[in-house]
């Protein structure tokens, strides 16, 4: 019994999370993959399905010659979704950016304040969690509207004479995406700092380095793991948004989001809805893998 118990735990410790993936990102994959590959159709759901579990093994193998990328050709044709996809990567970049510049700082505070308030500090960052999504980017409507609490507070203290249009603008959608997602990059930049070695600043201070140059030159580079998790946390969900795009910015605001949207609950053009999120997908987990390799062989080149 032991040696069986020896043989199968660890095993399972492999099997259970690629289980996991199979079931939660492989299958539904395949099947908006399927969709994508798919027909339109006036039909409940709205499309022709390519395979299908009655037609069997034989079946579906023989319709391998009938298979079609002609929604992945229409899209690659049409300028709305490559500027969608452009606009979408530009926008989580830019936010990606300002997300880090402003939450460094709150985590390296964080990670620099006495070990009695850190808990208290980190469960502020999370404390706006426990408020809906929705409800958090809807007060952000009254806050940036033209007769919103920005605009009058600005007006009462003299800075602007008029209001400011903030509001279905790309700025609104920054403040939203900066908003929603720092404490995703909070957390992963604080869970770094605060292992730093803080004897490493003092032995860098000690031959003659300036704070800012210590902190350049030792602080930073041991962060940066924590820079690349937040980024990630922040920049991915960030390229699909559709909430904060659609109730934060204006028409001019284009996102795969809310392209998408469009296209399976306006046009109910499935196979195109299909192969723009098939195509989104690609965009984000193909550079993440590359990337996990290059840091894979940069480690073991560093043994």
């Amino acid at each position: 019994m032991r040696r069986f118990g020896s043989f199968i735990y660890p095993r399972l410790v492999i099997i259970i999370p690629y289980a996991w993936l199979l079931l939660f990102f492989l299958a539904p994959f395949f099947i908006v993959f399927r969709i994508s590959m798919s027909t339109t159709a006036i039909a409940m759901p709205p499309y022709t399905p390519v395979f299908s579990l009655a037609q069997g093994f034989a079946g579906n193998f023989a319709k391998l010659k009938e298979l079609s990328f002609d929604n992945y050709l229409w899209l690659w044709g049409d300028p709305l979704y490559i500027n969608a996809y452009i606009s979408s990567v530009v926008i989580a970049g830019i936010s990606t950016l300002l997300t880090l510049l402003i939450a460094y700082p709150i985590a390296y505070g964080m990670a620099q304040a006495p070990r009695s308030i850190r808990p208290t500090l980190l469960m502020l960052v999370i404390l706006p969690f426990w408020t809906s999504f929705l409800i958090r980017v809807y007060a952000w409507i009254a806050i940036l509207k033209p007769e919103g609490l920005l605009n009058q507070l600005l007006l009462y203290l003299g800075v602007i004479h008029e209001p400011l249009i903030i509001l279905n603008t790309n700025i609104a959608v920054y403040i939203g995406i900066v908003y929603s997602y720092l404490p995703f990059m909070v957390l992963p930049l604080y869970s770094s700092l605060e292992k730093m070695d803080g004897t490493l600043i003092e032995a860098a201070q000690d031959l003659g380095c300036p704070p800012i140059t210590a902190f350049w030159r030792v602080t930073f580079p041991l962060s940066v793991p924590g820079v690349i998790a937040g980024c990630m946390l922040v920049f991915i969900p960030a390229v699909g948004e559709f909430v904060i795009p659609d109730l934060l910015g204006g028409s001019q605001t284009l996102m795969i989001g809310r392209t998408l949207w469009n296209e399976f609950n306006s046009n109910r053009d499935w196979p195109v809805s299909s192969a723009v999120a098939t195509i989104l997908l690609l965009i984000l987990v193909v550079p993440i893998v590359f990337f996990q390799n290059a840091q894979a062989k940069a480690d073991e080149q560093g043994r």
